[in-house]
């Protein structure tokens, strides 16, 4: 017999061997039970079909939990899997994870898949899902497995299984006669799969490396209930909308080219968009004691090896040489910030420094997860690296916290998410070091009345960090802001500072951002507004629209007034009709629209008219920049009404 304890239940004797799924129809019924996609017990997710030898706690997991999702899309996986090996018999599976809102699968063939395959594909999924197909785990031998695969011509699996450690268990899972390697857990049949949608298919190379051949990936969603899936669709309906390369098309701010891939090529009004969030960040930075550097694009590749960066970043890194020295094109600012900070003996006085850098940074991202201004090859940070004592981290990184608040506010973010990444398994330093790191970092944001939670093990090997995250008016989240606590690149650097008692102590640098990159963080703006960006944001801000030639002068003498007063004017004296200048201005997102005509200009007016269509009627030329200067003082807020 073994004593299970099913929550929230009272423990209860059961017959050794039990499968999870039949002590949980025992505690719960035939029919609540029927739901529960997977089970915990002590802690380990097992599959229903699990027998349980020990005694134990077991809970069940509910295909709506965040657990029960996750697996639901890997099973959801395999499904798709199984759709294709039925209909495109010669193709190759390889891998195919759960990632953010559903999961994708690569698949090797001779013709790369298209959209057009992917109706034919879902419709499979859903007639194998019909036939509520049991899910079978089996272990099995390294050596069986390979024979299988081989046997099957599933050559990319047999590499797979050959990367696995010997040590570690192997495991498939069958469904009808279909077979995948996979740890698990998955749910019991193929009939628990019922609300997915196959978005698209793109081009991926093996394991993200160019040198290996391009596979077809096809992604996917799966949610727990129908509505789910519905609201879910919605709203890729309604980001596809917002989808920040098509609206910078209609607003003109930028586009991409082959001939640099992952390389933005800026138009006048989306460089003006961007040097407003540079000089914005500028000014922050600047009041809250921030020295602003700037370094070298490229530096000698022994200073990355020094750094330890170019072991970790070798694949991402672009590099160079020139007379018999090998350069790299550097993809942080971090080891030159600590080359500025050794120049000359540091004392206990000088301490925190703050060094901040708009550096231009290079990352040789793989070409198939390239997108748009949300990731990109080139790229400018908003880098800053701190340089403090032990005993300054506390404070620096609550002024830290204080201050990235207040920029998100002005972004119009309010919804932040906090979390704590702690000490991982494979790390540097003392336990008794990590102790103070993470109570200094846990502290801060305790002090500033911050609730967040704790991802342990996340923290980088050479000290814990914060991140931060916004919520967009979508609900998507976008990871934007850290602060990273560093104790291992200063040392590995050679960088240190002199104490009151004259003691060479050993420096601490938090490594910070707000924004993160400027470009993505741009591109995160524009999907949020839409488009339709707060005055103080938008590259134009004003479009001075004349009904006829008449009013011409009376126009120009209004836009220079406007200019005057700091604000960006568009000047429309086009020969078209007022409609045709009105839609074409409303499409490229200006705020406000000053239509002059007759009427306007003998009375000294402006035909005021928001971007979303509200009519503001006659407004004397002081009264609209009255109006102007106070909605720009307003910053993130929301957009003054009539």
């Amino acid at each position: 017999m073994a004593t299970l304890k099913v929550l929230p239940h009272e423990p209860k004797c059961y017959p050794s061997s039990i499968t999870a799924k039949d002590a949980l129809i025992d505690a719960f019924g035939i029919e609540e039970s029927s739901v529960f996609v997977a089970a915990r017990f002590n802690g380990d997710l097992v599959d229903l079909a699990t027998h349980l030898e020990n005694d134990g706690t077991l809970e069940p997991v509910r295909p709506g939990d965040p657990v029960g999702l996750e697996i639901l899309r890997h099973s959801t996986a395999h499904l798709l899997a199984h759709a294709v090996k039925r209909l495109y018999p010669d193709v190759q599976v390889t891998i195919g994870p759960v990632i953010e809102d559903g999961f994708f699968y690569d698949f090797a063939t001779q013709e790369a898949f298209s959209s057009e395959n992917l109706a034919k594909i879902e419709e499979m999924m859903h007639v194998i899902a019909t036939e509520n197909l049991p899910i079978v785990r089996q272990s099995v031998t390294r050596e069986t497995a390979i024979l299988l695969f081989e046997q099957k011509g599933e050559h990319y699996k047999v590499e797979v299984i050959g990367d696995i450690p010997e040590t570690e268990t192997l495991t498939l899972y069958r469904q009808g006669n279909f077979v995948d390697l996979c740890r698990g857990p998955h749910v019991p049949s193929t009939g628990f799969l019922q609300n997915f949608k196959l978005t698209k298919v793109a081009g991926a190379y093996w394991r993200g490396d160019s040198r290996k051949p391009m596979l077809s990936r096809i992604y996917g969603t799966a949610w727990a209930t129908a509505a789910d899936l519905t609201h879910y669709l919605k709203q890729l309906e309604e980001a596809e909308k917002r989808d920040h390369r098509r609206l910078a098309k209609v607003m003109d701010l930028f586009h991409f080219q082959d001939e640099a891939p992952g390389m933005v090529f800026w138009h006048e009004p989306g460089w003006t968009l961007y040097r407003i969030v540079e000089n914005y960040i500028r000014s922050k930075l600047r009041n809250a004691g921030y020295q602003e550097v700037h370094t070298p694009l490229m530096l000698d590749r022994t200073l990355w090896e020094r750094s330890g960066h170019a072991e970790k970043f070798a694949t991402q890194m672009f590099t160079t040489s020139s007379e018999n020295r090998e350069y790299a094109i550097k993809p942080m600012n971090c080891p030159a910030h600590v080359q500025i900070f050794n120049q000359g003996i540091r004392s206990y006085r000088d301490l925190p420094l703050r060094f901040a850098e708009f550096g231009v940074c290079h990352r040789n991202e793989p070409s198939g997860t390239l997108h748009g201004l949300l990731r990109a090859r080139s790229f400018v940070q908003d880098d800053a690296h701190i340089f403090c004592s032990e005993e300054q981290v506390e404070s620096e990184a609550a002024a830290f916290i204080r201050l990235l608040f207040e920029v998100y506010r002005d972004f119009g973010f309010e919804n932040i998410q906090v979390k704590l990444s702690t000490r991982p398994a494979q790390r540097v330093g003392e336990d008794a070091l990590w102790d103070r790191a993470e109570a200094a970092l846990a502290q801060a944001l305790t002090r500033e009345g911050l609730e967040f939670g704790i991802q342990p093990g996340e923290g980088a090997f050479y000290g814990p960090k914060i991140e931060f995250s916004l919520k967009d008016t979508l609900g998507r989240v976008w990871q934007c802001g850290t602060l990273q606590l560093d104790y291992f690149l200063p040392e590995r650097l050679g960088a240190s500072f002199i104490d009151a008692a004259g003691t060479k102590r050993p420096i601490i640098m938090l490594h910070r951002a707000i924004l993160g990159s400027l470009e993505r963080f741009i591109g995160i703006l524009i999907e949020h507004y839409a488009g339709v960006l707060p005055l103080w944001l938008a590259p134009v801000q004003v479009a001075i629209l004349t009904i006829t030639d008449q009013q011409a002068d009376y126009a120009r003498e209004t836009a220079h007034v406007l200019a005057q007063k700091g604000y960006r004017v568009c000047l429309d004296l086009r020969n078209e009709k007022i409609g045709f200048k009105i839609r074409e201005r409303t499409i490229q997102r200006i705020p406000y629209l000053a239509v002059v005509g007759p009427k306007e200009a003998s009375t000294g007016q402006l035909a005021v008219r928001l971007q979303n269509g509200t009519d503001l009627g006659g407004l004397s030329l002081e009264n609209f920049i009255e109006r102007l200067t106070v909605e720009q003082t307003r910053r993130g807020q929301d957009q003054m009404e009539g």
